[in-house]
């Protein structure tokens, strides 16, 4: 007798322990398809890290070329005797 009232309590908390875990298993599908988004922004995300950190480099290139050119141009102005070495395009603008 003792034996079946264990037994029925194992049955019970088997079939409890199932009713618990049914609505958590019913998320997990949920979670994957969450994770696969997740990675695949993860990976744009990279992606897109890698063509800015690109761009940046690119950008400061063109800066230093820009700083080149002004240093030559300002070389030119100051042998041809100049001594305002601002291009005639921005005293236009600015006077």
């Amino acid at each position: 007798m003792v034996i079946w009232i264990v037994v029925g309590i194992c049955v019970l908390a088997v079939l409890v322990l199932g009713l618990a875990v049914r609505p958590v298993l019913g998320r997990v599908d949920g979670l994957l398809t969450a994770a696969e988004r997740l990675q695949r922004h993860r990976t744009a995300v990279l992606a897109l890290q890698a063509r800015a950190e690109s761009l940046a480099a690119g950008v400061q290139r063109l800066g230093e070329r820009a700083e080149t050119v002004q240093d030559r141009l300002t070389v030119i102005r100051a042998a041809r005797g100049k001594q305002d070495a601002t291009p005639e395009f921005i005293t236009r603008r600015a006077g």
